[in-house]
């Protein structure tokens, strides 16, 4: 078990605990299989979980190939205007669609005859986080949030597995050709830049924060995890607020990597298809402000209810065959918010269209969920983020509660049969009271976040 998820107070302290001998639909569903028949051995199914108080998500935002804001991303999901395109990423030779942001070239950390503080973070991956925090007035939000607690009660949690890659490749790309030494800009920039710690490091410096602050990396469930690192820290008293976000940019080593693994589609990735093929890449950054349920100012706030957490370190790459990582990230993240599996009205799939994960996560969300509950994955839309794709589907999450709206699952045409759960194909317009977004990284590393309207 990883961090959050074993609590060894008893019931009255908030505690909850599910197995074969206690009666919770969590539990109930996960003892049965893909084909609805009770799974004989039920072991690795314990999951403990602290119930948390809900925290409101006060203002959010997203920048992905869907656009810039949240109104871009929405227009995009529900015109079903996919952000993919042939790969144009710089002089990469590949055979791939990619979803690449606009503009994110086009950024200036200054542009004044006097270098500012922040030039020295500038990179592909922090500009991206810039572009990110200028849209839905997050800044003026996040600059409210310092001035009603303090600089140092606002925490800022990132995920990202990128980082300034980008720039350290292209420094090695014009070492001096004599001596192999590394351009002097960028000696001197790249502890800002390459270093993990790189893009918390930014948005704490521009929104004049002085809370805690840490980068999340753990591949693709970097930012999810970031949402449950943050209701940690407020509930600890670390902190009164929280800016939470994720952030990956494209770059080589991620674009030629994903390449040599054999793991991306020559087209427009197509999550639960029946011809699946590989995943797309992308990139994106979304930012949520998280606050105490009582600053809730509007009817309507969507708050974050519960998380869930695992690690089942069964591969460095591959998931558990079984999904048991997956099953109990969820289940944790219905017993923390006091829910059940029937209380969830859709589930924003991790989907990443490679054959081996989308099975993987159906069987888990079947064994949790059974065949009714709506599900799909909007990565034929956005591509796969990596560390943002947790953030990424957060924001979605939220959109889909406010706008009332479920996007279906763009680019796929025919549902694979050997799938289990209700995939969506179309776009649904219906009420949403509560949403599960998963995520799931290398290294099975698992996380499951859900988000209601208050």
């Amino acid at each position: 078990m990883v961090q959050g998820l074993v609590d060894n107070h008893t019931e009255k302290n908030g505690t909850h605990r599910i197995d074969d001998h206690f009666t919770n639909q969590a539990v109930d569903d996960a003892l049965y299989g893909t084909r609805g028949s009770r799974n004989p051995n039920p072991r690795d199914r314990l999951v403990v979980a602290r119930a948390m108080a809900p925290l409101i998500l006060t203002c959010y935002t997203l920048v992905s190939a869907l656009g810039k804001g949240l109104n871009e991303t929405y227009q995009a999901l529900r015109n079903r205007r996919s952000g993919l395109r042939p790969c144009d990423f710089e002089d990469v030779r590949i055979t791939a669609y990619i979803g690449r942001v606009d503009d994110v070239e086009n950024m200036s950390f200054g542009g004044g005859s006097t270098p500012t503080q922040l030039e020295q973070f500038d990179c592909r991956n922090n500009r991206l986080a810039l572009l990110g925090l200028q849209q839905d007035g997050f800044i003026q939000a996040a600059i409210a949030a310092r001035e009603r607690y303090g600089a140092h009660r606002v925490a800022v949690l990132v995920g990202s597995s990128t980082s300034g890659i980008l720039e350290t490749e292209h420094a090695y790309c014009h070492r001096d050709p004599a001596s192999g030494a590394l351009p002097t800009p960028y000696l001197i920039s790249q502890r800002y830049t390459h270093n993990m710690f790189s893009a918390a490091h930014f948005v704490r410096a521009y929104l004049g924060l002085r809370g805690p602050a840490m980068v999340i990396s753990t591949a693709c469930s970097s930012s999810a995890k970031a949402f449950a690192a943050a209701a940690r820290f407020i509930e600890a008293g670390f902190c009164d607020a929280a800016v939470v976000g994720g952030v990956d940019s494209l770059c080589l080593t991620i674009l030629y990597g994903f390449a040599s693994l054999e793991l991306m589609s020559p087209n427009p990735c197509r999550p639960c298809d029946e011809h699946r093929d590989g995943l797309t890449l992308g990139e994106s950054a979304g930012f949520a402000l998280l606050e105490k349920s009582e600053h809730a100012d509007q009817p309507g706030a969507v708050a974050l209810s519960g998380y869930g957490e695992s690690c089942d370190g069964y591969h460095m790459s591959h998931p558990h065959p079984e999904g048991t990582g997956a099953i109990k990230a969820m289940q944790a993240a219905l017993l923390r918010s006091g829910l059940t599996s029937a209380d969830i009205d859709y589930i924003h799939l991790h989907g990443t269209a490679t054959r081996a994960n989308d099975s993987i996560e159906d069987a888990a969300v079947h064994s949790v969920f059974g065949p009714s509950t709506p599900c799909s994955s909007t990565k034929g839309w956005t591509g796969h983020t990596l560390g943002a794709a947790g953030v990424t589907g957060a924001v979605i999450a939220a959109l889909s509660l406010t706008r009332k709206f479920v996007p279906g699952t763009v680019n796929t045409t025919r549902l694979d049969s050997s799938l289990n759960s209700h995939v969506l194909l179309e776009n649904r317009e219906r009420p949403v009271h509560r949403v599960l977004s998963n995520s799931f990284g290398f290294g099975g590393n698992n996380c499951s976040l859900i988000f209601g309207a208050v």
